[in-house]
């Protein structure tokens, strides 16, 4: 397994790590014990970093990480999140960054997880209400207590970043990039390199629609929340499978399906990059591992920044609502 290093951090990571967000939630056909099995093979094939959230499950996909490492702590390099205040059943309460909830909040994430630290711990959201300088002092505060060793931050525009790590250092920010979500290249990118962060790449396969798995939307179902983003309804949709249709192409061409050359693309970005696919079976899995050993020539990327240039994809990545909460 090739290792990268989060930025100037330290923090060394395998260069594909593997998102467990949809084993509890958001993507329809949950099971335990497939997902399971999929992170100890995930630690068996090389995988070091695990991505998770107390929100995911509302605190279940914490725990199935939990159970799922058991025995293994050692292997791992651990990232979790706090930020989306939820109810017990699920309800969204809002983003919250006081330092009160940043200590609650990690607090019951170790107990989830059943561990003693924290290796990377997100802000999963910024907090328009509390100055990011007060949010990261509390983090600082968990790195000098022993229980967390690394900060990071999700979705958090540059001047905030650049505020944060004014306070402590950030090993890691994590945003959405892909090929259909080129929008870090803008500016974001080159903020976290002058400050040696390293950028860790979620949704690297565009939910899965980069995938070429997906043909209308009615293939998701009903209980799968990509029918509520504008990108996977209507007119979009129909015109951004004609956007992985040329990707498939090149994919063909390249001997290699069109995920582990979405990934490769992203791979190839950077050294200090890291694309978290999620996946919770266990032949996906392995399928995004055979991005590795895809090597992508310049004229490769060239070839496939130009089917899918900045902007080319129709729809925002979130409704209205979830816009207003990223790039803070």
């Amino acid at each position: 397994m090739e290792m990268r290093e989060l930025g100037r951090s330290g923090l060394k990571v395998s260069a594909l790590g593997l998102g467990c967000m949809g084993m509890s939630e958001f993507y329809a056909g949950r099971n335990d014990d497939e997902s399971i099995a999929t992170i100890r093979h995930a630690l068996d094939r090389g995988v070091t970093l695990l991505d998770t959230s107390d929100m995911y499950g509302v605190g279940h996909n914490e725990e199935l990480v939990g159970r799922a490492i058991a025995g293994r702590r050692d292997q791992v390099v651990l990232a979790t999140k706090f930020g989306w205040s939820r109810k017990a059943d699920g309800t969204m309460l809002g983003v919250r960054g006081d330092p009160a909830y940043v200590r609650e909040a990690c607090e019951a994430s170790l107990k989830r997880l059943r561990i003693d630290v924290i290796d990377l711990y997100y802000q999963h959201r910024v907090d328009p209400k509390t100055p990011i300088e007060d949010t990261v002092g509390a983090m600082a505060d968990l790195v000098r207590a022993g229980k967390v060793r690394y900060l990071g931050l999700s979705e958090a525009a540059p001047s905030t970043v650049k505020r944060a790590a004014a306070v402590h250092p950030i090993a890691a920010l994590q945003t959405e990039y892909s090929l259909w979500s080129r929008e870090p290249e803008d500016e974001l990118l080159s903020t976290v390199r002058a400050l040696g962060i390293g950028f860790v790449a979620y949704a690297p396969l565009g939910r899965g629609f980069l995938t070429g798995q997906f043909r209308r939307p009615e293939d998701f179902p009903s209980d799968d929340t990509r029918r509520n983003l504008p990108r996977f309804q209507g007119e979009n949709f129909a015109r951004n499978l004609e956007l992985v249709a040329k990707v498939e192409a090149l994919a063909t061409a390249k001997g290699c399906t069109p995920a582990q050359l979405a990934l490769a693309w992203v791979l190839a970005k950077g050294k200090d990059i890291v694309p978290i696919p999620g996946t919770k079976r266990r032949k996906y899995l392995d399928e995004n591992l055979g991005a590795l050993a895809v090597h992508l020539s310049a004229q490769d990327q060239a070839a496939l920044e130009s089917v899918m240039p900045l902007g080319a994809v129709a729809g925002t990545r979130y409704p209205e609502r979830g816009m207003l909460t990223v790039n803070l």
